[in-house]
């Protein structure tokens, strides 16, 4: 299934693997995987029973987030906080 929601995956030294989150589907929602591969197939797994759960319910989905292109980062300085992105022609 295709679809457009947001997957963190990031590297936890408390946990030694690879935790995801879904944060549209709320700040308790994560999976993990011992590789970031395995993280992401079960990120796509996750979020593949989540949709099919909320359809068979009849429930709305959350809004999917969308990139942001003046997204800023709040480690960076000056100039350099504005997202560099390249874009197709």
């Amino acid at each position: 299934m295709d679809s457009h929601y947001a997957i963190i995956i990031q590297w936890s030294d408390e946990d030694d693997c690879f935790v995801v989150s879904l944060p549209e589907w709320g700040e308790f929602c994560h999976t993990h995987g011992d590789t970031y591969e395995e993280a992401l197939k079960n990120a796509r797994e996750v979020l593949e029973l989540l949709i099919e759960s909320y359809l068979e319910d009849e429930e709305p989905l959350p809004e999917p987030q969308t990139f942001d292109r003046s997204l800023q980062y709040p480690g960076m300085r000056g100039s350099d906080r504005n997202l560099a992105y390249a874009q197709k022609d």
